[in-house]
């Protein structure tokens, strides 16, 4: 056996190639698995015990001078080899198109972004609610029409258990387990039964932000919304408060921007009056404030909403909504310059 070894040994130091596939072909002769280095690690069962371990060695130190003495050869060929230096192996045979992110996502952070600048932190909570954290924390009465079939879903015919329809149910519940100084932003996903068109659908997506300290006064909710609407829509941008109910908050208003399109003048989005309206506000009120556990003779706050869509809808001018959903991706395509 050492005879053999040291034959081979021999014959692998004079071996030379001048192609890849003469290199290709000793490599197989030698070393793939029916090579002549495996035969020898077949045949090591034959060797007699008290030799294995002087074999065993002559046959590991074949086998590196026969790997070495390859990869020397084929490092030799240089130029005359096939160039791989440019090549990336680890990359796919095909082109991989990458995707892009979607609008609502795009505009989703930018409205987050523009909220921590000012101090709010993101709160999330269960889609999956409650009637007290949907309503009966916020002030509905009991008869109000938003607890009514046809605007909520309920779950298996619960009237406690709902899918919620706004994210105030997040403001809720962190009111429930945090004292003040309270500033959050609640992004996520709520749900209405509405029919599915151009202008409405079953589920949409929501940011509402909640600011409870003392002295929070209506002024500071104005400069909030100033500032957002200068962020989000550019520094020309001009607000508009309208007087308007929600049962959470008093008092109340709806907001409105100088329309981006026109400048104010008025066209066809903004239907001639140069204003379009994005969001509603208001101070929140006192019994919000006591449901959730919370002094109104000390402290006072501002809460605001809006639909993601609906400020996706003024920064891209996406006429329908059902397009947010149906993943069409020549849709998304259109989004790809900006990220």
């Amino acid at each position: 056996m050492l005879d053999r070894i040291n034959n081979l040994k021999a014959e692998i130091e004079s071996l030379a190639a001048s192609t890849a596939e003469e290199v290709e072909a000793l490599r197989i002769k030698y070393l793939s698995k029916k090579g002549l280095v495996s035969q020898l690690m077949a045949d090591f069962r034959l060797v007699p015990a008290e030799s294995k371990r002087e074999v065993g060695q002559a046959i590991n130190d074949l086998k590196a001078k026969a790997t070495d003495k390859i990869n020397s050869l084929r490092d030799s060929l240089g130029s005359k080899g096939e160039d791989l230096s440019g090549l990336d192996l680890t990359r796919t045979p095909s082109d991989i198109k990458l995707g892009t992110r979607h609008p609502l996502s795009l505009v989703k952070e930018e409205i987050i972004a523009i909220f921590r600048r000012l101090g709010f932190t993101i709160a999330e909570g269960p889609e999956i609610e409650d009637d007290w954290h949907v309503f009966s924390s916020l002030n509905f009465a009991e008869d109000h029409p938003a607890r009514d079939m046809q605007d909520t879903f309920f779950i298996q015919r619960n009237p406690d258990v709902l899918l919620r329809t706004h994210t105030s149910s997040v403001q809720s519940r962190v009111m429930e387990n945090s004292r003040p100084p309270i500033r959050i932003i609640c992004p996520g996903r709520v749900y209405r039964n509405e029919a599915i068109s151009a202008r409405a659908h079953c589920f949409f997506h929501q940011v509402e932000a909640l600011y409870v300290d003392r002295n929070v006064s209506f002024a500071d909710l104005r400069q909030t919304l100033l500032y957002f609407a200068r962020e989000m829509f550019g520094p020309e941008t001009k607000i508009r408060l309208r007087p308007s109910y929600f049962p959470f908050t008093e008092p109340s208003a709806e907001m409105d921007i100088s329309c981006n399109l026109c400048g104010g003048k008025g066209c066809s989005f903004c239907k001639g009056t140069g204003w379009v309206e994005i969001l509603g506000c208001g101070m929140v009120d006192p019994n919000v404030l006591e449901a959730c556990g919370i002094d109104s003779k000390e402290y006072t706050g501002f809460a605001l909403g809006m639909g993601i869509e609906r400020i996706t809808n003024l920064k891209y001018q996406v006429k329908d909504l059902r397009m947010f959903s149906e993943n069409d991706v020549r849709f998304l395509d259109e989004f790809t310059a900006a990220h």
